[in-house]
């Protein structure tokens, strides 16, 4: 959208905004130019011009530049289906379905940069059904397939014989040379029936109508609809959605398999670093697993290659308190592709065999990590307690506390700096040279570091009976007693991490190796 020699006649604190009535409308260009009657022009796509007439008077923020999906506000001269007016605009967080004061359904979303008055969009449940779910239509209207027939296969099939469905009914349309909406059609049901979550909505939906709708992947995007404003001005009421266009983002990236939660027929990975995550299916990984999965997903060393497109789903969860948005982003199903490792089968094989090799000493490791979660043991001492068992001989016992989410690097590059090494939990206790360093090598945790101990049993014993929260808020005077230097967080840049931990235990820069790969 772009506006071309407008006049601002209202203003905001912020922003000035114009109001012009639409005198023409060339619609044999592309994109389409209304004529204003200040002789202003402004350029829209061919697809919001098809709901402006002449007559009509837009409202919008000066300068607009030329952001597709920028705030625009139209006022109807002729009621459209008997709505007053369109909005357009940035969309953030949508709400989860409640009920309003009739006790009806309804989703409120967000505006992000609004300027025109306008906080958020009321959005009736009935109105992401209709846009979004497109239900069959019952009583004496016009038979609407399900999103199953489209896909041509029954409401009980697998995720994988979804996308199975899914490939193949893209290639006989794209042969059959059909029109483009029909192809955007498939894609749009298979990426609500392809999402695990969003499918467990259809399901409910077309069991029955009245059942709460969600707003796919949680908002975040330009939204168009039509509707009318409330009387206060601060909230638009849709009536009906006329489009709406994620943020999308093509992302190419490798991800460990061991970060995967498997189920049945389904597995959902999520990459924490960056933030990301994504649903899998056998036929994504041309492989079939069981959630027995899980148990040994911690020994898997192979990763796959993710290309796909993503969308931003935000959430809101409670944080001390307070609920604040965490956002993340979600692979489209249809458009994700999976490549994986030329030894991908052998590195499978490897971890299970490697799991039932051990099984025979389970019992004997959960004994371990009960003690485990009382006192810190010194590596040294498990291999005693462990030598009855006759473990093997390149079996390591920091496995013991070992994770499925945990990262390797930042286990290995305080163990080859470390004089002596204790598990406690799932943490590990480093005393090196000069310092004593507590980490969990997990992303979204950070590295704990003090002051060389006068004695590790005082500081074991210490640190065992307080937390990280006593110890960042010195409860007690723990964190002096600790002698508690700071802490180092894992960030996205390992490399960072690394750095920042050389300062801080005083290392050279040269002492040990520095490659974060």
């Amino acid at each position: 959208m772009r506006a071309d020699g407008m006049a601002a006649v209202t203003s905001s604190p912020l922003v000035p905004t114009c109001r012009e009535r639409v005198v023409s409308i060339q619609r044999q260009q592309d994109p389409v130019t209304c004529v204003l009657a200040n002789q202003g022009k402004l350029v829209l796509s061919r697809f919001l011009a098809s709901y402006v007439a002449s007559g009509d008077e837009i409202t919008l923020p000066i300068p607009t530049g030329e952001a597709i999906g920028a705030e625009l506000f139209i006022t109807k001269q002729t009621p459209f289906g008997a709505v007053p007016s369109l909005y357009q605009a940035l969309i953030g967080y949508v709400t989860q379905p409640k009920p309003d004061k009739r006790n009806q359904l309804f989703v409120s979303a967000e505006v992000r940069q609004g300027t025109l008055g306008i906080s958020s969009v009321f959005l009736p449940c009935e109105v992401l059904r209709d846009y979004f779910y497109r239900l069959p239509q019952r009583d004496d209207q016009a038979e609407r397939s399900t999103f199953y027939d489209l896909l041509r296969i029954p409401m009980s099939a697998s995720p994988a014989e979804l996308r199975v469905a899914f490939k193949l009914r893209d290639l006989e349309l794209k042969a059959a040379g059909a029109p483009r909406g029909e192809q955007v059609a498939l894609e749009r049901a298979f990426n609500i029936v392809g999402q695990p979550e969003l499918r467990a909505v259809y399901d409910a939906l077309l069991a029955d109508p009245e059942a709460p709708a969600v707003f796919p992947y949680g908002g975040l995007g330009s939204l168009l609809v039509a509707g009318e404003r409330s009387r206060d001005g601060q909230t638009f009421y849709a009536r009906r959605i006329l489009a709406f266009s994620p943020e999308r983002r093509r992302r190419r990236f490798q991800v460990a398999l061991r970060k995967c939660e498997f189920y049945d027929g389904v597995a959902l990975c999520r990459d924490v670093r960056r933030k990301l995550e994504l649903w899998l299916d056998p036929a994504l990984l041309h492989t079939v697993w069981e959630p027995t999965w899980n148990q040994w997903k911690h020994l898997l060393g192979t990763k796959i290659e993710v290309d796909g497109t993503f969308v931003p789903r935000g959430r809101c969860r409670k944080r001390r308190g307070e609920w604040a948005l965490v956002t993340w982003e979600t692979a489209l199903p249809s458009r994700l592709e999976i490549k994986l490792t030329a030894d991908f089968e052998q590195q499978l094989d490897a971890a299970k065999a490697t799991y039932h090799r051990f099984g025979q000493y389970a019992d004997a490791f959960e004994q371990i990590r009960l003690l485990l979660e009382y006192r810190a043991i010194e590596k040294s001492e498990l291999e005693k307690m462990c030598s009855p068992l006759r473990l093997p001989g390149d079996f390591d016992l920091a496995q013991i506390s070992w994770q499925s989410d945990h990262d390797r690097f930042f286990y290995q590059q305080l163990a080859q700096r470390a004089r002596r090494m204790y598990l406690f939990r799932s943490e590990y206790i480093f005393e090196l040279e000069k310092a004593v360093v507590i980490e969990t090598p997990q992303l979204g945790h950070a590295t704990y570091i003090f002051a060389k101990a006068r004695s590790m049993e005082n500081f074991l014993a210490g640190y065992t009976n307080a937390s990280k929260d006593d110890i960042r808020h010195n409860r007690d005077n723990i964190a002096e007693r600790l002698r508690f230097q700071g802490r180092v967080v894992h960030g996205s840049n390992a490399k960072a991490w690394l750095k920042e931990l050389r300062q801080r235990i005083g290392e050279k820069a040269d002492s040990v190796a520095t490659s974060a790969d």
